[in-house]
C-alpha cells in the first residue's frame, strides 16, 4: 500500500476554547464585542499558549485551537488563559464580560501540511466535543489528561461524569478543573502568568534591597536562567552586598514551575526558612521568602 501521500500522525495534548454566548453578545455591542475579541488574542491567547510551550493551530473568530507536546502543558495553558481572563473582564460591565468554555484533550492527530499544518482526526475532535462541556469561563478535561496531570497542578480535577458526544459512538468521562478549597487561584508553581516577579526586602540592618522580574523574560532565558549576585558583569540582577557571593543563586522554570537554584554561594541561599543545597533547586511561589546572604526578600507578583 502506498503511504507516501498519508497524513502525519502524532500524540498531542489539544486545547480547544470557544466563547460562550457569543450571539448575545454580538446582538448587544457586536463592535465591542469583537474589539474585546482582538485584544484577547493578543494579549490572552497568544502570550499563554506560547508561555506554555504551544502554538496556535488557528484563532478565527470566537474560537480558538492550540496544540502542546504534553498534557501538563495544555492544562497549564488552559488555567492561565482563564486567570488572564479574570483579569480582563474585572474592567467590563457584567454584560460585556467574555466567558470561554475551554476544553482539553490528549491523543492522536493527523497534520494537513498542504493545509498551514492545520490539525484534525480524533483528538481535536474529541477536544472540541470536551470543551462544550466545560462551564462558561471554566475547563474541561479528558480522563486520559487527568490521569497524567493530577499530580502535577495545584488544582482539583472534580469528576463531571459520562457523557454522550455527538457524533461520538463512545461515552466520554470528564472532570472540571477547580481552585482546590482555600488554595490561591493563582499558583505560580504550576502557570506561569504574564506578570512581574517583585523580590524586594531588607538586610539585617534594615537596609532595602530589591529588583524585579518579568516572568515572560525568565521564559525566553529558560535554558540560561536568571542570576543573582554582587558582579555586575555576569548576574541579571545585583545585590551589593558583603553576604552576596559573585555569582550566588539563579532562578529557573523547570516544567513550567519556578525554582531557585544555590549556585555554590559562600553564605547560602534559603526559601521559608529551609536551606538550599549548592547545586540543588527548590522551588517556591508568590507569597515565599527568598534569603539571599543577609538579605531578605518578599516575593510578591503583579
Amino acid at each position: 500500500m502506498n503511504t507516501s501521500n498519508a497524513p502525519r500522525r502524532h500524540l498531542s495534548a489539544i486545547l480547544h476554547a470557544d466563547l460562550a454566548g457569543f450571539v448575545r453578545l454580538t446582538e448587544v455591542e457586536e463592535e465591542l464585542t469583537f474589539l474585546h475579541l482582538k485584544s484577547v488574542k493578543s494579549d490572552v491567547w497568544r502570550p499563554a499558549v506560547e508561555i506554555a510551550g504551544g502554538s496556535i493551530v488557528h484563532g478565527t473568530g470566537d474560537a480558538m485551537l492550540a496544540e502542546f507536546g504534553s498534557a501538563l502543558a495544555a492544562v497549564t495553558a488552559a488555567i492561565d488563559i482563564q486567570e488572564r481572563m479574570a483579569r480582563f473582564n474585572e474592567l467590563l460591565a457584567e454584560e460585556q464580560k467574555l466567558l470561554f468554555r475551554i476544553g482539553v484533550h490528549l491523543g492522536e492527530v493527523m497534520v494537513d501540511e498542504d493545509n498551514n499544518n492545520d490539525l484534525f482526526g480524533d483528538g481535536v475532535n474529541l477536544a472540541e466535543r470536551i470543551q462544550s462541556m466545560a462551564e462558561p469561563g471554566g475547563i474541561a478535561v479528558s480522563r486520559a489528561v487527568r490521569d497524567v496531570t493530577e499530580l502535577q497542578v495545584d488544582y482539583a480535577f472534580v469528576d463531571g461524569g459520562e457523557h454522550r458526544a455527538k457524533n461520538v459512538s463512545r461515552p466520554l468521562h470528564i472532570y472540571h478543573v477547580r481552585a482546590r478549597v482555600g488554595a490561591s487561584r493563582r499558583t505560580t508553581t504550576s502557570v506561569v502568568p504574564h506578570a512581574t516577579l517583585r523580590f524586594h526586602g531588607t538586610d539585617l540592618a534594615g537596609r532595602k534591597f530589591g529588583f524585579d522580574l518579568a516572568l515572560d523574560r525568565l521564559v525566553e532565558r529558560r535554558a540560561e536562567g536568571f542570576v543573582i549576585g554582587r558582579d555586575f558583569d555576569h548576574c541579571d540582577a545585583v545585590l551589593s552586598h558583603p553576604t552576596v557571593s559573585r555569582r550566588h543563586a539563579r532562578l529557573i522554570l523547570v516544567d513550567n514551575t519556578l525554582q531557585i537554584e544555590d549556585l555554590g554561594s559562600t553564605n547560602g541561599t534559603s526559601v521559608d526558612g529551609l536551606a538550599v543545597a549548592a547545586g540543588a533547586l527548590r522551588r517556591f511561589q508568590a507569597g515565599a521568602r527568598v534569603r539571599i546572604g543577609d538579605i531578605e526578600l518578599a516575593v510578591r507578583h503583579d
